[in-house]
Formats: structure tokens, C-alpha cells, sequence
């Protein structure tokens, strides 16, 4: 590495968001290296979100949802082409046209992908979907607007329940498969996820769960599902949303901490080794990394939200240009929002890593609330619906490991808060959806292979 961090030569692979973020931030820190962005799709860096929201209502089109540049990054941009692998010894970012670039730091920014329909002959049905790229949007927008008769979406995750509420609002007939005993479940446990599936029936979503889909039929083209009940789905749009895999594999000889869970790396972005030894020259931010976090004990914490990708490849940027005393952590709250069926869902904190609820304000009857999540006698999240200026206060309360319950502050309400109620939150493996927010411990995802000695 040089010894001027300002300079020497950075590849940036994974061209969305956190990429994106990281390559302004890097100039904006002063590098005047080279700079490169591998991304694997054709498009220059495009905004998700929209992509089950406004995309699928027709309010706007698939390729109108780039992001804005803040500054022009200087970059190089190779687009359309696919990391495959990295030398860490020479230093080399393997690409599948058998090119490869050197740098002096790589900073790792792949996300996620759409976890596929296990089956291979059934998700290739025409009319079978996920929702993850530019393509999978437009394609599904079109379908939509075509009006079908009925649409069946596999999973109640906040992807799942955005699309079914985007059916509705075209008038779609839709059906919701979940496993679990509630849309959302998974992330906001057991009390909110009530009222997710009185908000889905009262929109006349057919929900359906405690259920799984066992096969997808059609010849050729997609006609209907078999559930494990027993009973059958027709419909002419399945939309598979069972959650995001992370796009890990090219790494697989990389000798990083890195599995189905992300890349492991420490709070300052740097990546772990397989053998837990921490890089100087390798960093992960965004969807694909997973790094410790002490408000929430020290458990390594995976996320999919927007503004973690871009506050971590902010500090990522910045300590990967500055020396070791300037570093700093990436501490931020973990921060979240959903637009479905008319309510509006924030979440701050990790509502996972809590064993109590209460409700603080509002109520569950009114549909307007803010509900309060603790560990251990204290506030660890909140999440309000239909109350957003209140999060603030609860960022505040999580910040300062507040008691819990906590006490009469932002509340509307003249009394101390309900009594809490345990939080319910399902083990994800009995899922179709997962948290947005995982705690992933300190399990190891590959078994370690023993290095022999240098000779």
C-alpha cells in the first residue's frame, strides 16, 4: 500500500448504492488515486426501493429510477461485467472476461440478489417473478398492467406485502402465501404483525398462512400453486419474494469471513480473514456485510436497508484514505421504512433483539402507534406507524440504552405506557420472510481448513 492513503489505486466491486456512496465519499476525502466500479448489471447505479412501489403502480417506469450523482466520482466504470474471484496475495480483482485489475484497497459492495423458486422448471414458467433488478420491475409492471386475474405472492416479508398492496391499489385480485403466522412477523415479531394481517384481509388480500407452496403448475406458462393444506391457488402472476441471498460466492477463495450471512467485517468496515484476522486493505459495506455493533451486544448485525448502505460506505470510504488513529466506526442506527396498504411503517433500532413490547403511544384499534421494543430492561427499537416524527425521540432512548419500559416523554397519552407483552419473534427458519435487520452471531459459515506452514 502507499504510503500516501490519498492515492495508489481503489476498485470498488458492486455498482449500486453503497458503491456508488462509497467512490463520492473517497473524492470527497480527498483520494486522487485511480478509482474503479465493477457492477455486474449493464445500468449505472439505480435506486430499489421504488421498484415495488412506484414502479409496479405505473407512477414511474423502471429506467427512470437511477440515482443521482452528489459529485462525480472520477471513476472508471465496467459495467456488465461479473467479479469472479480475488487474488489477496497479488492483490487482483478477478473478472469473468479474464481481466484483471490490482489495487491497493478494494472495498466490497456486492448487496444482495432475489432468493430464486427453488425449483428451476417451475420459476422458468412464464408469469413466474422475483423483484429485484430494473428488469424483474419492468417486466412485472408490464404483467400488472395487463390485468391478470389473480396474483399469487409467495412470502409476507415487507417486499411481499409492498407488491400485494401495489395489486391492490391496481384493483388485482391477490393472494399472500406466508409460512409464518402473519405477514412481517419475522420483522417486527408477534403484536405489529397482527395488525399487518387485518390490514392485509381489510384490503382484500386472500392471506393465507401457516401455509406452504409445495409445487407451481403451468405448461409453459404459470396457472396456479399447490399449498400444503391441501388446496390449490389459480392465478397468472407469481411473484417469488422468500427474502435476499448475498452475494458472497465469488469470494469463496478469497480467504474472507465470507458465507451466507455476509461478509464479516469490524466497525470500522474492514474485512475478516476466514481465521477471524482482521485486513487492512479489503472492506465491506452495505447489504453484504455484517459487522458488530455495541448498543445491541456486540452481535453482528446483517441489514437491507437503504440508509445503513449509505452511511457504511461512507465511513468505509473514509477509513479506507485515512490512517489507523482518524479511523471511525460505523455506529449508526439501524434505520427503516414501508409504504403498504395506506400506513406508513419506520422502524429504528433492531426490533429482533428484544424478548418485551410496548405500546407507547396510539394503539393497535386506532392503526396509528408507536411500539417500543426492549431487551433485558432496555429500549433496543421502536417502530411507529403512521407516526414518523416520533422516531426521533425513540433514536434517543435506543441511543442512551434507556430503561425499559421507557418512561412518559414523547407520549400522547397522559398515562405511563401499556403493560409489555413478550415480543414474539419467530426463529426465521419457519419463515418465507426474514428480519430486516439479522443477528447473525458469531456462528461460523464454513469450516476453517488448516494453512501449512510457509516453507
Amino acid at each position: 500500500m502507499p504510503d500516501d492513503l490519498k492515492s495508489g489505486r481503489i476498485v470498488i466491486v458492486g455498482a449500486s448504492l453503497a458503491g456508488l456512496r462509497a467512490a463520492e465519499a473517497l473524492r470527497e476525502q480527498g483520494f486522487t488515486g485511480s478509482l474503479t466500479v465493477v457492477g455486474d448489471e449493464p445500468h449505472p447505479p439505480y435506486d430499489r426501493p421504488p421498484l415495488s412501489k412506484q414502479v409496479l403502480l405505473g407512477q414511474a417506469t423502471a429506467d427512470t429510477t437511477g440515482l443521482p450523482m452528489r459529485r462525480d466520482p472520477d471513476a472508471e466504470w465496467r459495467l456488465g461485467v461479473r467479479a469472479t474471484g480475488v487474488d489477496p496475495l497479488a492483490k487482483r480483482v478477478l473478472l469473468e472476461d479474464g481481466e484483471s485489475l490490482p489495487y491497493d484497497r478494494l472495498l466490497i459492495t456486492t448487496g444482495t440478489r432475489a432468493r430464486p423458486w427453488p425449483n428451476p422448471d417451475e420459476a422458468a414458467l412464464d408469469g413466474v417473478f422475483t423483484l429485484r433488478t430494473r428488469e424483474d420491475a419492468g417486466g412485472l409492471a408490464e404483467r400488472l398492467a395487463a390485468g391478470p386475474e389473480r396474483v399469487l405472492v409467495i412470502g409476507g416479508g415487507f417486499t411481499g406485502s409492498e407488491i400485494a398492496s401495489a395489486c391492490r391499489e391496481l384493483g388485482l385480485e391477490v393472494t399472500v402465501a406466508e409460512r409464518g403466522p402473519a405477514p412481517l412477523v419475522g420483522a417486527l415479531g408477534g403484536t405489529l404483525s397482527k395488525l399487518a394481517a387485518v390490514m392485509h384481509r381489510n384490503h382484500g388480500v386472500d392471506l393465507r398462512t401457516g401455509v406452504t407452496v409445495t409445487a407451481l403448475h403451468g405448461n409453459g406458462s404459470f396457472t396456479g400453486a399447490q399449498l400444503s393444506d391441501g388446496s390449490r391457488v389459480d392465478a397468472d402472476v407469481c411473484v417469488v419474494a422468500l427474502g435476499a441471498v448475498r452475494n458472497v460466492e465469488w469470494l469463496a477463495e478469497a480467504g474472507l469471513a465470507a458465507g451466507p450471512r455476509g461478509i464479516a467485517c469490524d466497525a470500522g468496515c474492514r474485512a475478516f480473514t476466514m481465521y477471524g484476522i482482521v485486513t487492512d486493505d479489503v472492506f465491506a459495506a452495505g447489504d453484504v456485510s455484517r459487522f458488530p455493533h455495541p448498543l445491541f451486544g456486540y452481535q453482528m448485525l446483517s441489514l437491507e436497508h437503504w440508509g445503513n448502505a449509505v452511511e457504511q460506505a461512507e465511513v468505509a470510504a473514509h477509513n479506507m484514505v485515512s490512517p489507523g488513529p482518524l479511523r471511525r466506526p460505523h455506529l449508526a442506527i439501524p434505520t427503516f421504512w414501508s409504504t403498504q396498504f395506506g400506513l406508513n411503517i419506520k422502524s429504528v433500532g433492531v426490533p429482533t433483539y428484544s424478548d418485551h413490547v410496548v405500546i407507547a403511544q396510539g394503539s393497535l384499534e386506532a392503526r396509528r402507534l408507536a411500539m417500543v421494543y426492549g431487551y433485558k430492561g432496555r429500549v433496543t427499537a421502536a417502530v411507529t406507524v403512521d407516526m414518523a416524527k416520533s422516531l426521533d425521540y425513540y433514536r434517543h432512548l435506543i441511543e442512551t440504552a434507556a430503561p425499559f419500559p421507557p418512561p412518559p416523554g414523547a407520549a400522547d397519552r397522559a398515562i405511563a405506557a401499556d403493560v409489555p407483552v413478550p415480543s414474539e419473534v419467530p426463529d426465521p427458519s419457519v419463515l418465507y420472510h426474514g428480519p430486516t435487520v439479522a443477528l447473525t452471531g458469531y456462528l461460523p459459515d464454513r469450516r476453517l481448513t488448516v494453512v501449512p506452514p510457509a516453507r
